[in-house]
């Protein structure tokens, strides 16, 4: 087991590697399975290197009672007072949709993969021949659903929304026990949308060291800045909700990225990955220019020989070339030795 590189579908996964992005589809389809194939094609166009679909049913993943506990609290900004039941019937993807949205996908050259709910959800992803599974953050206790994923023996992605560090590390040890060698815990704020100020992402590290896994992010917050300080703060993965347009509506609308927005996610978080570098601040090749215009000694008025130097004929200048600026102390006074010209460095032979 190496928890520094894993590989899906050819694609190395890392702290080494540019940070792998994966386009949530979940709810946003509408119901419509030519819209989910488009938002397949926008995920690609926004160059995402995953997809990621969700496999229930209302009936697989609860059921059909209108009574309080069965109800989202009434204060909830997106869903308050629906029943489960009729939330998960308008945002779940058909079963009979998911062959053709992973066959675009592919074709797409994206990864596809999505969050089974229950045991025949993992049968049916099976079939399509899933090359890694996703653990949504509520399913996190379920020992049963985390087993049948972990004995695919294919790469694990496991959400932490709502879930304290015991839980989480009781999940990965039923994930290792039950065969799962790959295993990656996205750090997450299981709220719709989510407050930017509770990510805490400078937490990633410390999920790191005490998991020995890698970490990444899943976002549900408006915007890309959580998730590209994530990338900052060691994230190797990166998961955000793709729309075609905030504006249709949906139950996953409101904390969606439309195209252009999962585009510029995209290309910052992996910018932000370049940029993190090492721990040793360390002058770079592209600095070699900068560094010789740098400060230094020049002569800067004709001078002859036996002539004192002074602040008139001497100064600290572009470029470099000269002796150092830190040197002005031990040369002011002295002599030139022979005549200069307007233009020369000032070294120690020439004083």
């Amino acid at each position: 087991m190496n928890p520094d590189v894993i590989t899906v579908s050819g694609r190395p996964i890392g702290p080494n590697h540019p940070p792998f992005i994966i386009a949530e589809v979940s709810g946003n389809h509408g119901g419509d399975l030519s819209r989910a194939l488009a938002i397949i094609d926008a995920a690609a166009d926004a160059g995402a290197d995953a997809v990621k679909f969700q496999t229930y049913t209302a009936d697989t993943i609860t059921i059909d009672v209108d009574t309080p506990p069965f109800r989202v609290s009434d204060e909830h900004g997106l869903w308050g007072g629906r029943t489960l039941y009729d939330l998960y019937t308008e945002a779940h993807t058909p079963w009979d949709w998911h062959r053709p949205m992973f066959e675009r996908a592919r074709q797409r050259a994206l990864i596809p993969f999505s969050s089974p709910f229950d045991r025949t959800a993992v049968e049916l992803l099976e079939g399509l021949d899933a090359p890694l599974y996703k653990i949504a953050s509520l399913e996190v206790g379920d020992t049963e659903l985390l087993r049948t994923v972990a004995a695919t023996g294919k790469p694990v992605i496991l959400s932490n929304g709502a879930t304290n560090l015991p839980e989480l590390a009781e999940a990965v040890a039923t994930l290792r026990d039950a065969g799962a060698q790959d295993i990656v815990v996205l750090s997450c704020v299981s709220s719709y949308p989510a407050d930017p100020r509770e990510a805490n992402v400078r937490s990633i590290p410390t999920l790191r060291d005490a998991l020995e896994v890698q970490v990444g992010f899943s976002d549900h917050s408006a915007g890309i800045g959580a998730a590209v300080a994530a990338v900052a703060f060691g994230a190797t993965v990166v998961e955000k909700h793709l729309t075609l347009s905030r504006a249709d509506g949906g139950v996953d609308a409101a904390f969606s990225l439309e195209p252009d927005e999962f585009a510029l996610l995209t290309r910052e978080s992996r910018r932000a990955w370049d940029a993190v570098g090492s721990a040793t601040p360390k002058m770079t090749e592209g600095e070699t220019e900068s560094r010789r215009l740098r400060r230094s000694l020049w002569v800067v008025k004709d001078v002859e020989e036996g002539e004192e130097v002074t602040a008139d004929s001497v100064r600290s200048i572009r470029p470099a070339g000269g002796l150092p600026p830190s040197e002005w102390e031990k040369v002011i006074g002295r002599r030139f030795r022979k005549s200069a010209r307007r233009g020369t460095p000032l070294i120690w032979d020439l004083i």
